[in-house]
């Protein structure tokens, strides 16, 4: 990542401004008002599980979807409601817009981002990629529309093993964006021959293997459950790597009764859903040039909440936080997003 790149995010870090607390009174409220909309408008709500534990449970209770990017991703396309609000950062919103042209897109807070996404600008990747033409371009689902569209596939953490290990028995050389540590561990993985974009997600790169072997030495039984964006040594310590539908599988289908979990806090609403009779516990993101920029919580899915929500709803112009996309865009990053719903379906 460039030095202007890394600005660029700091700005937008700054910027950032998680929702509003609410009483429980104004929680209720919210719900049920937002539930009601929901029905009103033809809506289906679609919610990350990073986002917050009442924003996931409404999407529970109204017959939306809580789930990992690649699950929200394919259940906008196939559920048949006429708009779709995604609960989330950007890239999320554009990815449902662009499988989904013909519905209207609505985010609760269109600034909220990805340090990966804007880590990652369009005309630099593709000097990157320019350089290298050689290379089949592969880049995570954590990026611009305009990203997408320069590459030859879109992966997210749950099938970039599979992909990968697909091209690289094909005999293809991998161009990898933009997060570096996602793209190392897949290339330990596969042995593919990987070039790695320089790009980081702020609150997986905050996590030490110290601090999480110091909690070891306070809970020995418990296991640690890792996300592949985490930084290779603490990986390396991992009971479990995997995306955040892996991780939530590993909480209900392992014997342990504790676990560390290295990845955003908001997957706790899940994991606890799921094994209310385990403890799970925040891997520690202190130590060494910790800066808790995100002390495991990310600023920008931090920015979606009932209130701002409610407005999206209850305004007919969606609040001025509908997602549009260039149509030729969408239907260059159309290609490879394809590519991987075939590619995931297969599996």
């Amino acid at each position: 990542m460039t030095a202007e790149a890394r600005e660029v995010v700091r700005t937008h870090l700054e910027m950032a401004r998680p929702a509003a607390e609410l009483d429980e009174a104004t929680r209720r409220m919210y719900r049920s008002r937002i539930a009601e909309l929901l029905r009103e408008r033809n809506a289906v709500l679609v919610a990350h599980y990073y986002t917050d534990p009442d924003i996931q449970a409404l999407a529970e209770e109204t017959g939306g979807c809580v789930s990992d990017s690649l699950e929200m991703a394919r259940f906008g396309k196939e559920h048949p409601a006429s708009t779709l609000v995604v609960a989330g950062v950007r890239f999320m919103g554009e990815t449902a817009k662009i499988l989904s042209p013909e519905k209207r897109v609505f985010m609760p807070e269109l600034e909220a981002t990805c340090s990966l996404d804007i880590g990652c600008p369009p005309e630099e990747f593709s000097r990157f990629c320019d350089a290298h033409p050689d290379r089949t371009v592969v880049v995570y689902a954590n990026t611009s529309a305009a990203v997408k569209a320069r590459a030859d596939w879109v992966v997210t953490s749950s099938i970039a093993v599979d992909l990968v290990d697909y091209l690289d028995q094909r005999g293809e050389r991998i161009l990898w964006a933009p997060d570096k540590h996602l793209g190392h561990y897949v290339a330990r993985e596969t042995g593919a021959d990987v070039l790695c974009w320089d790009g980081a997600c702020i609150v997986h790169e905050e996590f030490k293997a110290k601090g999480i072997l110091d909690l070891k030495e306070a809970w020995p039984d418990a296991a640690v459950l890792v996300h592949p964006e985490s930084p290779e040594p603490v990986v390396e310590i991992a009971d479990v790597v995997g995306s955040t539908s892996q991780l939530i599988r590993a909480a209900t289908e392992l014997p342990n009764e504790t676990f560390i979990v290295a990845t955003d806090r908001g997957i706790f609403y899940k994991m606890q859903q799921l094994a209310p009779e385990k403890t799970f516990m925040e891997a520690p993101t202190a130590g060494s040039g910790a800066t808790c920029r995100s002390c495991a919580h990310c600023p920008w899915m931090a920015m979606n909440g009932l209130e701002n929500l409610y407005r999206v709803l209850a305004d007919e112009n969606g609040a001025g936080q509908e997602i549009f996309v260039d149509e030729e865009l969408a239907r260059q990053a159309m290609i490879p997003l394809n590519r991987m719903l075939e590619f995931s379906a297969s599996r």
